[in-house]
C-alpha cells in the first residue's frame, strides 16, 4: 500500500534524514576564499541577482566594486540606489547595446577602458566584492583579450569575490569559475507581449 506522502511520521523521517546529509556536508566544507560567480544565458536576472549580491556584501559592511560594461545610455534604477552609499564604488563604461553604437572601434575602446578600473579592483584587496556587469558580453564580441580577462581574475586576491554577469559566458570562464548559473526564459513580457522596460524590473 502506497505511503500518504503527507503523513507527518513519514515527512519528519525524511526530513531527519536530509538534515543529517546537509550537516555532514556542512561540516566538510571548511574552506574559505574569494569565489568567483558567472551568471549567464538568456533568461532574465543575470543583473539583478548581481546586484542583490551587491546589496548582501554592503549589508555585511563590506567595500564592492561596479563596472559596467555595456549599460551606459541610460540611467537604471540600480545606477540611482547604489552610486552614493558607502562603501561603493560605482563606475558606468558602457556605450550602450552593441546594436545602437554600431561602432567596434568605439566599443573596443569603451571595454578596455572598463577592464583598466577593473584590473584596479582586482588588484586591491580592499574591494571584498567586485561586480562585472555585463562583461560577458564584451567577451562574446571580443571586444577584450580573454587570457588577459582569466589572468586578472585568477591573480585577485584569496579573499575577493567577483560576480560576472552577461549572456554567452565563454566557456573558458566558465571552467575558472566557482558557480555558475544559467538562467533559462520560460515567457518573456518584451518578446512574447511586445511590453516595453519597465522601471524596478528592467530599468
Amino acid at each position: 500500500m502506497q505511503c500518504n506522502a503527507k503523513d507527518p511520521d513519514r515527512h519528519a523521517r525524511r526530513m531527519a534524514h536530509k538534515q543529517k546529509i546537509m550537516n555532514e556536508r556542512i561540516a566538510r566544507a571548511d574552506k574559505e576564499q574569494g569565489v568567483l560567480l558567472v551568471l549567464t544565458g538568456p533568461g532574465k536576472g543575470k543583473s539583478s541577482s548581481g546586484f542583490g549580491m551587491l546589496a548582501r556584501a554592503l549589508g555585511h559592511g563590506m567595500k564592492v566594486g561596479v563596472v559596467q560594461f555595456i549599460k551606459g545610455k541610460f540611467s537604471t534604477g540600480e545606477e540611482a540606489f547604489f552610486r552614493d552609499l558607502p562603501g561603493v564604488d560605482y563606475h558606468v563604461m558602457g556605450e550602450g547595446y552593441t546594436w545602437d553604437t554600431q561602432d567596434r572601434n568605439r566599443d573596443v575602446e569603451a571595454a578596455e577602458a572598463a577592464w583598466e578600473v577593473a584590473r584596479h579592483m582586482l588588484a586591491d584587496e580592499r574591494y571584498q566584492l567586485v561586480l562585472l556587469d555585463e562583461l560577458n558580453i564584451a567577451l562574446r564580441h571580443d571586444y577584450l583579450d580573454l587570457d588577459r580577462v582569466l589572468d586578472d581574475l585568477q591573480g585577485r586576491p584569496a579573499m575577493q569575490h567577483v560576480v560576472v554577469t552577461g549572456r554567452h559566458a565563454p566557456q573558458q570562464l566558465i571552467e575558472l569559475a566557482d558557480t555558475v548559473t544559467e538562467m533559462k526564459v520560460v515567457k518573456h513580457a518584451f518578446k512574447d507581449q511586445g511590453i516595453k522596460a519597465q522601471k524596478g524590473v528592467e530599468l
